[in-house]
């Protein structure tokens, strides 16, 4: 870890921006979910639904804005979607759910994974993510995962991340956890909602991710904004070619 970065703190406020946010986001969506919009937020778009119909992985920022800025911290909300063509929801759920095999289907960000419980479609689970862009930055991390089916051939999914704490030294014996919300701040909470849909052509995964990081301080740009700009964007990209590739790969 370079040591020109100042380690921060979560503050109150950024976090309370955060919820206030979230709590928002999740009653527009849940509003479209009640048939006042497309299922799969590609649809809204035709352009996107387009490519991705033709085999692209296709990320943006939810809203033109990028970005959101709060008190000492940035909220990053990017929507993702991708086709699997010839697989269902049943092969596709299955695969995700293999919470253990994470660290080999999405390598080399996810490097351990476990599934801690089970309940039903609820889940507890644990991932050690490797975020690599100029500097190394290593975190444990614990997530609530939930999933739950509107019909047949539509799933949804919402994972909450409840704990992310930044690893200094990792895989040596002088390895040190820190507290949550303490360390380089480059990943404070990671909230994930998932649509999967089976149509004639295949199954249709999307992504909404929204995650909050510090902000970027002055002076530091040159370092800390390609980790927090950039990577939300690549880690969504990965995860969804990631369970392309790996679906396909047992099809075959």
């Amino acid at each position: 870890m370079a040591h020109t970065a100042q380690p921060v703190e979560l503050r109150p406020e950024t976090l309370e921006h955060f919820s206030t946010y979230v709590k928002e986001a999740e009653a527009s969506m849940n509003g479209a979910l009640q048939g006042s919009a497309p299922f799969l937020w590609c649809e809204a778009t035709p352009d996107a639904f387009r490519r991705v119909r033709g085999g692209e992985v296709v990320a943006r920022f939810w809203s033109e804005e990028g970005p959101i800025k709060g008190p000492k911290g940035l909220i990053h909300d990017w929507v993702g979607s991708a086709l699997i063509p010839d697989s269902s929801i049943a092969e596709l759920l299955a695969l995700i759910q293999d919470y253990d095999n994470h660290k080999n289907i999405y390598r080399p960000e996810v490097i351990d994974s476990k599934l801690l419980s089970r309940r039903g479609d609820d889940f507890r689970i644990y991932l050690r993510l490797v975020k690599k862009k100029i500097i190394t930055v290593v975190l444990d991390t614990e997530h609530e995962v939930q999933y739950r089916s509107l019909e047949r051939t539509r799933w949804i999914c919402q994972s909450y991340s409840t704990r992310i704490a930044e690893v200094q030294d990792a895989g040596r014996t002088k390895e040190k956890i820190l507290p949550p919300d303490t360390g380089y701040g480059f990943l404070w909470r990671l909230y994930s909602y998932w649509r999967f849909e089976q149509r004639q052509e295949g199954a249709y995964i999307e992504c909404r991710a929204i995650s909050l990081t510090r902000d970027v301080p002055f002076g530091m740009g040159w370092m800390i904004e390609p980790i927090i700009q950039k990577l939300p964007k690549e880690s969504l990209i990965h995860t969804l070619e990631a369970t392309r590739r790996a679906l396909l790969a047992a099809a075959r």
